[in-house]
């Protein structure tokens, strides 16, 4: 038997108890990871400075993986943010008794054992392994090399807390890095029951391609925002600049701003903090002329095709100026990952039309992408952003980690 089905297997058997917990044990627990994580901030830290040192800081990931004391206190906020979160398990989300007199009971179960894949975001192994303990799951974590030491250290530390506690530890794990690891969870049928990637498109498409068990997507945003032809110019370059500029290599990120040709004289002023913030811009034919006299020279370029539908994680945003309401919608349509889309407009019909038609996992009107996070949503944290339609859409928490079961009661009944 392979190393890597043992550590399923063992995480499997731990399952079957998490779900059984006590509330305020789960809460103990993540209040002293959290305390933990502070006092334990400099073990964290030399982890992370090992992984930082082989990343360059021009890397778009770099960001994500890098850890601070000021970040280790947010995380560790956090956490006690979800312990104090009522429980999402054992609800009762439909109680029938039918007319031959059995008691149906419709309510809210773990999911089981999770798998997550993520790249350099060693946050997340605290994210995860909070929501998960919190909804009765158990984890495996299959993280990238890119943030190796940092997550062993975190999986250590959250390892001690839980043997402190008289825990199964195999609740939750971590798998090597190599792709002999990645490759046994994917396909790990009986053993994991679904996998959450966390990272690029490419890592998303490689986990869909190859998963043999049903998968979530997240992560991927490319995100647009449409500066309608009634939006207001000084809320608009307030949004744009935060939308854009606040933390640039997460997936709420703005990469993409699209305006009405009737507001392209408004378009140096929407973009003058993005210049101060040396945000390179690539605008289609008529957005370059409006910006040509104004923006630095060395920040503005022409658009290729290849600029719409990406996602940068970078001071990078294209630009896209259309004639109608109509054609933004087919703009975003075309280009969008289905994460966050924003309007801008002081027409009521228009924002509303907006909020109705576009596909997306959260769709503003008059405010920032960078909102889409499950802390921001009041979820404690999230276990990613998901842009597909079945089972959980958006910041995924608590909730969106729990399924349900029927359960029937009956006092000798038989179907004719």
């Amino acid at each position: 038997m392979s190393s890597i089905k043992s550590i399923l297997e063992n995480t499997k058997r731990a399952s079957r108890k998490v779900g059984f917990l006590d509330d305020a044990l789960v809460g103990s627990i993540l209040n002293a990871v959290a305390d933990r994580a502070i006092t334990h901030a400099d073990d964290i830290l030399k982890a992370n400075a090992k992984d930082a040192s082989a990343m360059s800081p021009n890397d778009p990931k770099y960001d994500r993986l890098l850890l601070s004391r000021q970040r280790i206190e947010a995380i560790a906020n956090d956490l006690r943010n979800v312990a104090n979160l009522p429980s999402p398990l054992n609800r009762i989300r439909v109680q029938r008794t039918l007319a031959n007199g059995l008691k149906l009971t419709k309510v809210s179960v773990p999911l089981g054992v999770i798998g997550v894949i993520f790249e350099a975001r060693p946050n997340v192994t605290f994210d995860v392994f909070a929501l998960c303990l919190k909804s009765g799951n158990a984890t495996v974590l299959k993280g990238g090399s890119d943030a190796h030491h940092s997550n062993a250290a975190i999986v250590a530390l959250v390892k001690s807390v839980l043997s402190d506690f008289g825990v199964d530890t195999n609740i939750v794990n971590l798998l090597p890095i190599d792709r002999v690891a990645a490759a046994e969870l994917l396909s790990a049928n009986g053993l994991v029951d679904v996998i959450i990637p966390r990272g690029s498109q490419t890592l998303i498409n490689f986990v869909r391609k190859h998963s043999s068990i049903p998968i979530i997507e997240t992560g991927a945003g490319i995100c647009h925002t449409y500066f309608e032809r009634s939006g207001d110019t000084t809320r608009g370059q307030a949004i744009i600049t935060n939308a854009k500029t606040r933390r640039v290599s997460v997936c709420n990120a703005l990469d993409c701003l699209i305006i009405d040709r009737e507001r392209l004289p408004d378009l140096p002023t929407l973009c003058a903090k993005l210049a101060e913030k040396r945000v390179t811009i690539y605008a289609d034919a008529r957005a370059y002329v409006a910006l040509e006299e104004s923006y630095p020279s060395e920040l503005l370029q022409h658009a290729t095709e290849e600029h719409y539908g990406t996602e940068f994680l970078d001071y990078k945003m294209a630009i896209k100026t259309v004639n109608s309401f109509d054609e933004a919608l087919d703009h975003i349509d075309t280009y969008s990952s289905k994460h966050s889309e924003a309007i801008i407009s002081e027409n009521k019909d228009r924002v509303d039309q907006f909020l109705k038609m576009v596909d997306a996992a959260a769709v503003y009107a008059n405010s920032s992408t960078a909102f889409t996070d499950g802390a921001q949503f009041g979820l404690g944290a999230e276990i990613g952003i998901s842009t597909q339609k079945l089972h959980a859409r958006g910041p995924m928490g608590l909730d969106e980690l729990t399924s349900y079961k029927w359960m029937v009661e009956g006092s000798g009944q038989v179907r004719d």
